[in-house]
């Protein structure tokens, strides 16, 4: 927070230069990458998702940007192959919340171009909780059944997993230029996650009598639930058997985006297009929208 002050107070400091604060709303849809979905993109689980924020021109082409993210993510082996419902049959949903600081860089400075494409890369964190159906239709969060030994006596190297972390977000995207105080864009961006239990699975299966012991009967009955489909016999798979990849997780958000710009603080007195841009030049500065 330190560096983000003392780069705006510098900003304000250079007059010669079109700064400006903006606002911005967005809204799209949200996916991830994991253990129950493993294909980059697809299109048969995806959720909606709205972001808001502000942003700051450092320069005309490096802006400083606050955003909330809000998205729905899910996976669903009855939706990913056949193989994988007979193997575990397991579900997520999940709730994200996200709050990232990151910097922007626009490859072109240049007011009469209507379309300019951009970059961005920060550092977020986000708030999720994985959650299911049980066989009666209830909701239930997975966090504290520990499907995976997670926590219990028996494997005191699997730690419980946290519902907040760090993530490292990054993307690009292209603006439209409506005006001199408003643009649209659209834009992709992906989130490199430091846990692989955003979907509550990750490396094997527990001993079935340690997770009874410690979590209860509905913790074992979510853990493993290929029993629960045809030919409804399989038994807990053995201790220690494949549960998941050990890779980590992502998630990424599209949206389409609209932005406006404050008129405070602007030495061209914010106006549109044709006010705006021959205010800049009467000071000798660059376009900037």
């Amino acid at each position: 927070m330190k560096l983000l002050s003392v780069s705006i107070l510098l900003a304000f400091s250079t007059h010669c230069t079109a700064q400006s604060f903006r606002l911005h709303i967005g809204g799209g849809f949200a996916n991830y990458i994991g253990d129950i979905q493993q294909k980059r993109l697809s299109f048969n689980q995806i959720n909606g998702m709205y972001s808001f924020g502000a942003s700051y021109d450092i320069n005309d082409r490096l802006a400083i940007r606050i955003d909330y993210s809000n998205g729905k993510v899910e996976g669903d082996d009855k939706k990913s192959g056949s193989a994988r419902i007979t193997k575990r049959n397991l579900n997520f949903k999940s709730n994200i919340q996200e709050v990232s600081v990151m910097g922007e860089y626009s490859w072109v400075n240049d007011y009469t171009v209507p379309f300019i494409p951009y970059v961005f890369a920060g550092v977020g964190v986000f708030k999720f909780s994985p959650s299911t159906l049980d066989s009666a239709g209830r909701i239930v969060f997975l966090h504290d059944l520990s499907t995976e030994g997670q926590g219990l006596k028996k494997y005191p190297d699997r730690k419980i997993y946290k519902l907040k972390q760090l993530n490292i977000p990054f993307g690009a995207g292209i603006k439209y230029n409506f005006t001199e105080g408003i643009f649209c864009s659209l834009e992709g961006g992906i989130r490199k996650l430091f846990t692989d239990y955003l979907d509550d699975v990750s490396t094997s299966y527990p001993d079935r009598d340690a997770l009874l012991a410690e979590k209860g009967q509905l913790a074992v009955d979510l853990s493993y639930r290929a029993d629960e489909v045809p030919p409804y016999n399989q038994s807990f798979p053995k201790g220690g058997s494949q549960r998941g990849n050990k890779d980590k997780d992502w998630y990424y958000f599209a949206q389409f985006r609209i932005s406006f710009r404050l008129k405070w603080n602007d030495p061209s007195g914010g106006g549109f297009r044709n006010s705006g841009k021959s205010s800049l030049r009467r000071l000798g500065c660059p376009g900037r929208f």
